[in-house]
This record gives structure tokens, sequence and C-alpha cells, in this order.
């Protein structure tokens, strides 16, 4: 059940999904090692494939190489690769480290997959007992609620407020619980078709950066994409304003894709940084302090590697909190709920028994 969970949901994602993309930079980095050219390490890599449409897919890549395009244009050309995959790879075939940079951009995708599964470990068991303590609700008001309602009808039993309102509950659900349930439905099925649109997907950020708690999760994992993103590209000597650049566009959290614009356009008016951070709210004090520490040490890379390493490991620690609070938390509430229900059903029962008495 665990390895289960663990897998990638696939279901609304790119055919070339970002676990792909970790065995396919990984495996071309082994090979290019190895002594293999580029063009046989794709044909071997699309030998190896299941799927009719990954062969096609190689296939396009390794006739493109044949024409004499180089790796990277090769990518550029290809919708499921980003800007900031086409310059990482630009840069390893102007500066002969090619196999180098596939190995960084593996471990990226390798990093970026490992804090997405993060975040389903440390709520998908809260979200299975949230799910099956509120069938247990609705169970206990579809059909228990009804057998009580019954009784005190036929007995003329005078309720109080609190069972009123349970049995108001219990008609609603009734009357209109398919009428919700295909509401949530449909409210799923439209955030995965507007998921691309801009305006949905600000909103969709700035609401998740309120959330308690799991905002400053979310925004933990987007931090330390951002601090790796940024570590491969000044590994490979690419300008501070490039990388910021590059980042923006490899980045899917409208919060901070908004930061990075203001962070450029703050260094195109001759601000360093460690300034251009400070004036966003999103980046915190720590971040901003150890840049302005790089700034004055040209030591770009190795700060940012650290803050890497940093946000991984809150990342880890977080998410383990996560799950850890959300269970117990959930737990108690279901068991007033279910404490409220049983209260209001049984008040009446004692008036109903000293009537009969």
């Amino acid at each position: 059940m665990t390895n289960i969970l663990k897998k990638e949901i696939a279901l609304f994602t790119p055919s070339f999904s970002n676990k792909k993309k970790e065995n396919f930079y990984t495996e071309i980095s082994v090979l290019l090692r190895a002594g293999i050219n580029l063009k046989d390490a794709l044909s071997l890599l699309r030998d190896n494939q299941k799927k009719e449409k990954h062969q096609i897919f190689y296939t396009e890549m390794v006739e493109a190489l044949v024409s004499g395009k180089p790796f990277s244009e090769v990518i550029r050309n290809k919708k499921e690769f980003t800007e900031y995959e086409y310059h990482s790879l630009k840069i390893g075939e102007e500066t002969g480290t090619t196999a180098k940079i596939t190995e960084e951009l593996g471990k990226f995708f390798s990093r970026k997959n490992e804090q997405r599964r993060n975040l389903l470990n440390a709520l998908t068991y809260p979200i299975i007992i949230l799910v099956t303590a509120a069938l247990v609700v609705i169970f206990m008001l579809r059909l228990v609620v009804p057998m009580f309602q019954d009784i005190f009808k036929q007995n003329n039993v005078e309720l109080p407020g609190i069972t009123n309102f349970i049995i108001a509950a219990s008609d609603f659900i009734k009357d209109y619980g398919w009428y919700v349930l295909l509401f949530l439905i449909c409210l799923v099925v439209l955030g995965k078709i507007y998921g691309d649109n801009e305006r949905f997907k600000r909103k969709k950020g700035y609401l998740q950066l309120k959330m308690p708690y799991i905002g400053n999760f979310i925004k933990s994992v987007y931090m330390a994409q951002f601090t790796q993103a940024v570590t491969l590209l000044t590994a490979s000597k690419v300008p501070v304003l490039n990388s910021i650049e590059l980042v923006r566009q490899m980045i899917d959290f409208f919060p901070l894709k908004e930061a990075l614009a203001n962070v450029e356009k703050g260094i195109l008016k001759g601000e360093s940084l460690s300034q251009s951070l400070s004036q966003n709210k999103i980046f915190d004090h720590r971040m901003v302090a150890l840049v302005k520490v790089a700034e004055e040490t040209n030591q770009t890379e190795f700060i940012f590697e650290r803050l890497n390493q940093q946000y991984d490991i809150e990342v880890q620690q977080k998410s383990k909190l996560l799950s850890t609070l959300l269970e117990p938390m959930i737990i108690v509430v279901v068991g007033a709920i279910v404490g409220i229900i049983l209260v209001a059903m049984y008040l009446p029962m004692f008036k109903l028994g000293s009537v009969l008495g």
C-alpha cells in the first residue's frame, strides 16, 4: 500500500513527466560518461521504451541530432522541456560539460520528485482518515439519524435545539447530498481544465500561502527548487540576472514567479541581488543575509548550495510534522462531530423514557 501511495500521480500530467525527466537525464549522463556519443545514447534509450509514443519521441530527437542540430536545440523544439533545461544544456555544450550538466539536471528532477513525494506522503494518510471519517458522518446522518427521527415523530417528543439542527443536517444530506458531490467533482475537473490559466494560478498560489502551516511548507518546497536551480546555473557561470530569469520561467508557483520578476527589475535598476530579494516578502531574512554574504565574498554557488540543503532538510522535517499533526487533529474533530450527533439523538430519548415511565 505504501509503494502505491508513493507513485507519482499521472492523471492530467504530461506524457514526459518529471519522473521520466529524472531517469532521462540520469541515464544520458551515465552513457556519456561511459564514452557513448549522444546519438547512440538516445538510440539506446529509445530501444528500452515500451510505449510506441515514447519510441517516436526519442526517434524524433535522434533524427534531429543526425540532421546537425545541437542537443540543446533539439530539447528547445520539444514542448515537454523548459527554457531552463535548454539554457543549461547549451552552456554544457559550450563548455564541454554536457555529461556534468545532464547529471545535475537528473539530480534537480530527483529532488523535485522527492519533494513532491514528501508532500504526498504528508497529506495522503490524513486525507484517507478524513475521507473515511466523512463517510462515517454521512452514514450516520443519512441512515442512523432518520431512524431516531421516526421514533421522535411517532411519540411527539419535544426536541432540543441541537437535535433539530442535526435533523436539519440529515435532511439536507438526504435531499441535496448528490448535488453537493456533483458540485465537488465539477470543481476538481474545472481545476484541472483551467490549471494553466494565469489568473487561476495566481489566486491558487496566494491562497496556498495563506493556509496555516501548509502555506509555509509549500513555500519551503519551492524555495528548495529555486535555490537548487540557481546553484546549477551559477556553477555553469551563468550571470545572476540570466539565472533569475531562467528560474522564473521554470518555477510554476505564481507568488515566486512574480517575486523573481520584481527581483529582475531591481537588478536592472542597479540594485544588488540581496537588496532586490529583501523587497519581496516571500524571501526570508536567512536567504537575504546569506546572499549578501555571498556577494561580499564571491561565494554565490557555495551559499546557494548550502541554502538548498537547508531547505531540503526543512521540507523533510515539515512533511513529517504535517503528517503527525493532521492525523490526531482530524480524529479529534471527527470524534467531536460523532459525539455531538449521538448526544443530539439521545437527549430526546431520555425525555421520551421519562414520559413513558
